[in-house]
């Protein structure tokens, strides 16, 4: 039997609190960076797994040029 319980989905609001940024620079990041979201009818999901793995990745480092 698999005791793990699965990662909950987050809310853009908190994955805001999360990295302490702003609901815009999130948006951007979606947008521009391909950070990992999910479109769910109006709201965006995310698994703060994911986020963390991509900010890890660079994903978030502005140093990177945006194409």
């Amino acid at each position: 039997m698999n005791n793990q319980t699965p990662e909950k989905w987050s809310t853009l609001k908190e994955v805001q609190e999360y990295l302490g940024i702003g609901r815009e620079t999130i948006l951007q990041w979606i947008a521009k960076r391909d950070m990992p979201a999910y479109k769910m009818g109006k709201l965006w999901k995310f698994k703060l797994s994911e986020v963390d793995e991509w900010i890890k990745a660079g994903g978030a480092d502005d140093r990177k040029k945006e194409e």
